[in-house]
């Protein structure tokens, strides 16, 4: 569905399925460069099965408009204004990678609109080497490139998609070339710029849950281990074989650890 939120438009998937205020909706938190797309498969899951789902768009990322946000914390009140507009007081937070970062922020400043916190792929920092923060700025296609490259394990290197017609690395680069060019680059920088995560971390009351890929080159196995000792985690997963792009890399596996974290009253 689209939505007017301060004069730009918003896209937001709801899994195929009419979006109604019932509960508390699952929402999806797309990673840098990302967008709904990322959660195809856990938003249509949830969807038909009786869950209220929202996976937006960000500015400048899938069909969203409007100017790519430059800090965590400025995209935590993006997702807020979006919920008020919406008219949801409460959401369980499902955040892969940046989003991980951005649903921290969400549970720390904002802690009575939180119910409870899955982080996929994710750590309580996400470094970004500078060469690659240089690459999306000058050379955007070869940093997408080498992103879906380094985001995938050995499986989604030789595998097809789970959804027929595709493969792991042509629909990764197809869902991160669709956005507006310097999304990515404003994405990186913010993660980077996020010094926050530990001390998020120690003031989160919520139930938390980590995801976590073995294979995992981007937010390393034991940086997800660290927060979730930090986080006083009540459970953790982690997916063998897999790498950075768990959502769609991994989705059943996703999926089935998700299902019985959250609740549907």
């Amino acid at each position: 569905m689209k939505i007017n939120l301060n004069g730009e438009i918003v896209f937001a998937s709801t899994g195929g399925r009419n979006f109604e205020l019932k509960g508390e909706p699952i929402w999806f938190i797309h990673g840098s460069g990302q967008s709904h797309l990322s959660f195809m498969l856990q938003g249509r899951f949830f969807a038909n099965r009786g869950w209220s789902v929202i996976a937006a768009d960000m500015p400048s990322h899938g069909l969203s408009s409007g100017v790519p946000l430059d800090t965590i914390e400025a995209m935590s009140d993006w997702h807020i204004a979006l919920m008020d507009s919406l008219g949801v007081e409460k959401v369980q937070i499902v955040g892969h990678s940046q989003g991980g970062l951005i649903g921290l922020d969400l549970a720390h400043r904002y802690t009575d609109r939180v119910s409870r916190l899955s982080l996929v792929a994710t750590a309580l920092s996400i470094p970004v080497n500078d060469n690659l923060i240089d690459m999306a700025k000058n050379k955007e296609p070869a940093a997408i490139k080498a992103m879906i490259d380094w985001g995938h394990g050995s499986e989604g290197h030789s595998h097809d998609h789970t959804m027929p017609g595709q493969n792991h690395l042509n629909y990764g680069v197809q869902m991160m070339a669709a956005n507006k060019s310097g999304a990515l680059h404003a994405d990186l920088k913010a993660c980077v710029n996020y010094d926050n995560g530990q001390s998020a971390a120690a003031m989160i009351t919520c139930p938390t849950q980590l995801i976590i890929g073995q294979q995992d080159k981007m937010t390393p196995l034991k940086f997800g281990l660290k927060a979730a000792e930090a986080l006083k985690t009540v459970n953790v997963t982690i997916v063998e074989n897999a790498g950075h792009m768990l959502p769609s890399e991994h989705p059943e596996e996703v999926n089935r650890a998700l299902r019985p974290f959250f609740t549907k009253s």
